[in-house]
């Protein structure tokens, strides 16, 4: 069974061609591929087609942002607030005022005035929905695109269809990750391919900000870097016999791959990730003097300074959005810690001309209810909710799909998780179609049997 990726040459194949007396033959090209780079795992690699994007910044928001309202301005659920609806409890009316913004006009709840500003900038999606209205199945779905079964994640498929650009770096990083590595994880694709958490997620909102944006262990403090390489290469040694041994190992060759690479992220990593040459501004920007932003805002400065770095796939992790109870003041928080940072990371984007190539994405695993939970809060809801994306291929300034009038479920130019997965990877320039990954006897592939491209947000 060969579990190696399609479009390189399996150690296994070449061994097998060695016994039918073709033996030279399959070495030299294995040495030819090798000498090209290309059975290095994260070697760039070219895509399908052109791509719109380079690489993503997808912000997750764990918890199910309340779409009706953040950016699905209902004005009926306004007016009908407090009358029974034909499903469960009384409806809602949104807490907060909606404003036309930018030039596209755009409503944007107020309580993200900062993002508002770059209305034009963003494609929001009104029409999103996914299968379930659990929080782990649907945060596993909209990472993997399956909830029943473990999958690799998108960015695990992103860098095995792309490889990185710079190899001294992970080629997929979560920042603050969530609990659930499978959400950043690279299932049945070789280990080389799963997220890097860098930083931890605590429930402690304002956690020290550093502690959000770090990586821990990166230096040893008792070996110099000489000592380290004779000491990885004696590792080394031990696992390539026992790979000669058994002539095919994946896992012994994602540990071989992880080894080398952390190792060359001594030198890097702790220079990317120092934000301390930033100016002044730039911090400030980003929201780095405030106590609310900070935390969020140090994340957003070191995903584009990662970004800037050749990483491939980078995610940005925010907690708490499950509002039973509390909506008003418990969205505002939220909204109030994010905002800023946001704004501030697409601004720094366009001003070093990025955001064109680079595709950010906001979103939560679904929605929340039209109608009551108690008297101040929302339910699940994964009938119907919003996402938005900005750069990288999308238009700015639109407004794709619609729920219904009180926002309880997609009625217009509905798209699938499936749907979002494969627009996606068109963007990369990847057809969702054709990036697959033979496992088990069969193709995988991110977006199963499904999916198509939304092709009204393209650019």
């Amino acid at each position: 069974m060969n579990m190696l990726p399609n479009y390189l040459i399996s150690r296994r194949e070449a061994l097998q061609t060695t016994s039918c007396g073709f033996g030279y033959l399959a070495f030299s090209a294995l040495a030819a591929a090798a000498k090209a780079g290309e059975l290095n795992p994260l070697a760039p690699r070219s895509p399908h087609f052109e791509p719109k994007a380079k690489r993503i910044i997808f912000l997750s928001m764990q918890g199910g942002p309340s779409h009706v309202d953040t950016f699905d301005y209902k004005p009926l659920l306004n007016r009908d607030s407090g009358n029974n609806s034909e499903r469960n409890g009384k409806l809602l009316g949104s807490p907060f005022e909606f404003k036309q913004h930018g030039q596209s006009g755009l409503a944007i709840s107020e309580i993200f005035p900062q993002l508002a500003k770059h209305a034009d900038d963003l494609c929001l999606i009104n029409s999103m929905h996914t299968d379930l209205p659990n929080h782990p199945q649907a945060q596993t779905m909209m990472h993997t695109g399956n909830f029943q079964f473990v999958r690799p994640s998108l960015g695990a498929w992103t860098l095995y269809g792309l490889g990185t650009e710079n190899d001294s770096l992970p080629g997929f990083v979560t920042l603050a990750p969530p609990n659930g590595a499978q959400n950043y994880g690279s299932a049945f694709l070789p280990a080389i391919y799963q997220g890097t958490p860098i930083g931890k997620e605590s429930r402690n909102r304002f956690l020290a900000a550093e502690q959000q944006a770090a990586i821990s262990h990166i230096k040893n403090p008792q070996l110099s870097s000489e000592m380290q390489r004779v000491q990885l290469d004696f590792i080394k040694s031990l696992n390539e016999a026992k790979l000669k041994r058994d002539e095919f190992h994946p896992e012994v060759e994602g540990v071989i791959e992880s080894y080398e690479l952390a190792f060359r992220m001594q030198d890097e990593v702790p220079e990317v990730l120092d934000i301390a040459g930033e100016s002044e501004s730039t911090k400030e920007l980003y929201g780095l003097n405030n106590n609310a932003t900070a935390g969020f805002g140090r994340q957003c400065l070191s995903a584009r300074r990662i970004a800037e770095a050749g990483v491939r796939f980078i995610q940005i992790n925010h907690r708490n959005w499950d509002h039973h109870r509390n909506l008003k003041a418990g969205l505002t928080q939220n909204a109030t810690e994010i905002d800023q940072p946001i704004a501030g990371l697409l601004q720094d984007l366009k001003d070093r001309d990025m955001l064109k190539d680079t595709l950010v994405m906001w979103s939560g695993e679904f929605g929340r209810t039209p109608h009551a939970q108690g008297t101040n809060g929302r339910d699940h809801n994964n009938k119907g909710y919003t996402m938005w994306m900005a750069g990288g291929g999308v238009k700015g300034g639109l407004r794709y799909g619609a729920t219904d009038d009180y926002g309880h479920k997609a009625v217009l130019d509905k798209v699938h998780i499936h749907d979002w997965h494969a627009t996606i990877l068109h963007l990369l320039g990847l057809n969702h179609e054709k990036l697959t990954y033979r496992y088990a006897g069969r193709d995988f592939r991110l977006t199963d049997v499904h999916g198509e491209i939304v092709r009204g947000i393209l650019a």
